[in-house]
């Protein structure tokens, strides 16, 4: 009937025959030998993505409270102390960084790069925020890659590496940023340099806007010569970046035509007010 059951195809066979079935392979023959050493591979496998994931998400954690961090730069007495306090917390970031090249040791990194991605991005995006606020330049790939250059001498022992103990001679790991992460993280960084914006012009810095503007301004640039040939991640996060970009251009608008006449304290209000007029607009768009 139309409420009935459908048969499958193998229900044709006897109950007792699928059983004989089972009873007659032979565990010790060489295609079960194969099989299983195939489920172990793959069982290993499985459980070693699983742990890069887990990395991932605490060094994504980690560098989004070291961004929360350097934003109160803008507003703290003594700025000195922000930043020793985040690059301690970007130290143990690097030790999480640290457990991921231990577990890609014999490893094509790429077999696991959606794992660690993520996390990797995040890092970047702390690492040249930090870094910007420190020297108003970009972090290069190379001085990422150099940060995660990795020995038996750091601070935190290493794990999972008993069967080299014995080596008295220290071993070095590494885990070099792919360029389509490193730019990634740097698009990521115009969103938190545009959030640095805000807060430097409601502490009355009407120098950084400007600063950061044409710092924005570069980057976009630069952005613009890869244009639609680069990764589809790359071309979805330069819309991003425009915004970014453009909200940062109008406060140095809102500064340069009205500064003067509106107090140090509403300039921000003002701020906030273009920025939401601005996202309504691009909504409507």
């Amino acid at each position: 009937g139309s409420g009935g059951f459908r048969k499958r195809k193998h229900d044709n066979f006897p109950h007792g025959q699928k059983r004989e079935e089972k009873e007659n392979v032979n565990p010790s023959s060489p295609l079960m030998t194969s099989f299983k050493s195939f489920q172990l591979e793959l069982d290993t496998r499985h459980d070693k993505y699983e742990r890069l994931v887990k990395l991932s998400r605490d060094i994504t954690i980690e560098s989004k409270r070291t961004i929360f961090l350097l934003h109160r730069f803008t507003s703290a007495p003594n700025g000195e102390e922000i930043l020793n306090e985040s690059e301690v917390k970007l130290d143990a970031v690097r030790r999480k960084i640290k457990q991921v090249a231990q577990e890609l040791i014999g490893e094509d990194m790429y077999q696991f790069h959606r794992a660690i991605s993520p996390g990797l991005q995040e890092y970047i995006e702390a690492a040249s925020f930090q870094y910007f606020i420190k020297t108003r330049s970009l972090i290069s790939i190379e001085e990422i890659n150099k940060q995660l250059i990795f020995t038996t001498e750091d601070r935190e022992e290493t794990t999972n590496m008993t069967s080299n103990s014995q080596d008295k001679q220290p071993h070095t790991w590494s885990l070099k940023v792919t360029p389509v992460d490193y730019l990634l993280g740097v698009a990521d960084l115009t969103g938190e340099l545009m959030r640095l914006c805000i807060s430097s012009v409601g502490n009355g810095d009407i120098d950084t806007p400007f600063e950061l503007s044409q710092f924005l301004r570069q980057i976009y640039d630069g952005f613009t010569f890869i244009g639609n040939t680069g990764p589809y991640e790359v071309s979805k996060k330069l819309y991003t970046l425009k915004q970014s970009l453009a909200k940062v251009e109008n406060a140095c608008y809102t500064l340069k035509v009205r500064g003067s006449e509106i107090p140090k304290h509403m300039l921000a209000d003002v701020f906030s007010t273009k920025t939401e007029l601005i996202d309504q607009e691009e909504g409507l768009s």
